[in-house]
């Protein structure tokens, strides 16, 4: 089948905004001015806005990280908007309210990115579905997923990501626009795939983070993200992604990096869950969403509606969302009946 055609009819990105100053999107900010684009930077608070055109830092959301004087912010929605591509880096369960926010505003033809990964928990969509119903019809789109720890891309440290897009010519005229010698992305057609990928690579890493608290190995921890990589290959295909993709950075590659280092703030959950914490304590002692406690339940659902086994993935939002005990919820997984591997 044809995918459509980029209509925009503009040759090159040159102004960027970036909704959204947490720690990703400030990154993505940095890294596009890096590159030599013209940023501008949406946050919701006043403050850190002063804070990022005045001192040149994000203290709040990306302490020890300074910024490139020429990365403007701003808490107008139309200048960000004012642009040849917008990123969207809003936690997704937020998303559907900026994007009806930002509708109004819309540049026709310029691509939304999305950089946000989840599902949404009310519906159970992908990002894209949300951003394609409340966005102008026709608004090209493309999302940027993969192995990268915010700090690092701002510091300029080496990054490979997946921009993935299913209308052509967009997601290499993204490519060309945000890469650099230290943050290099590669270009995909998939666009479920990569966020498939990003969305449910967060459950197991809080998955991982369990084990690694609880003390019980490395040999569980390879099992589980080998069996993991199972089910999201299994529900990205269901949905429409391709095989390949899930062996690449927006699968495999981030699952290896979020769900092993303790800068993943999935991972870091699940290791002081392992060690018997409660998940309002931990959850109130951050600023940042951890995006893996929403996706859980909504993968969870969104895998029964559509008859797809994704045990590692429901064990996860039993312990997090309907109370079930640490210990049942291993013994659950442990006494599941054996079965072929492939499949």
């Amino acid at each position: 089948m044809l995918r459509p055609v980029l209509t925009c009819g503009r040759a090159r990105v040159q102004r960027i905004g970036v909704i959204g100053a947490g720690a990703w999107g400030t990154a993505l900010a940095q890294t596009a001015v890096r590159a030599g684009r013209d940023v501008v930077l949406w946050a919701r608070d006043a403050a850190v806005v002063d804070q990022i055109n005045r001192d040149h830092l994000n203290r709040e959301y990306l302490p020890g990280c300074p910024l490139d004087p020429a990365l403007v912010a701003t808490p107008d929605l139309a200048a960000a908007c004012e642009a040849d591509a917008v990123l969207l880096v809003v936690p997704a369960q937020f998303l559907r309210a900026v994007c009806r926010d930002l509708a109004p505003l819309w540049r026709p033809g310029s691509p939304a990115v999305l950089c946000s990964k989840g599902i949404e928990l009310s519906s159970g969509a992908l990002m894209t579905d949300v951003v394609r119903a409340e966005l102008p019809a026709g608004t090209p789109l493309a999302c940027l997923s993969g192995p990268s720890f915010a700090a690092e891309v701002a510091k300029g440290l080496p990054t490979a990501v997946t921009i993935a897009s299913d209308v052509d010519g967009v997601a290499e005229q993204l490519v060309q626009a945000l890469g650099t010698r230290t943050f290099r992305p590669y270009h995909s057609a998939d666009l479920i795939g990569a966020e498939t990928g990003g969305a449910v690579k967060n459950v197991l890493a809080i998955a991982c983070g369990i084990l690694e608290g609880a003390g019980l190995g490395d040999n569980a921890r390879a099992a589980l993200l080998t069996r993991g990589l199972a089910e999201i290959t299994r529900l990205g295909i269901a949905l429409g992604g391709q095989p390949q993709t899930f062996m690449g950075l927006s699968g495999m590659g981030d699952l290896m990096l979020t769900a092993t280092s303790m800068q993943s703030r999935n991972f870091s959950l699940g290791f002081a869950l392992g060690q018997g914490r409660a998940l309002a304590e931990i959850l109130a002692e951050r600023k940042a969403v951890t995006e893996g406690v929403a996706t859980a339940a909504a993968v969870t659902a969104l895998a029964r509606q559509r008859g797809i086994d994704m045990p590692l993935c429901a064990a996860v939002d039993a312990l997090l969302n309907h109370g079930q005990a640490l210990p049942e919820v291993i013994d659950g997984l442990l006494t599941r009946p054996f079965r072929q591997e492939q499949g």
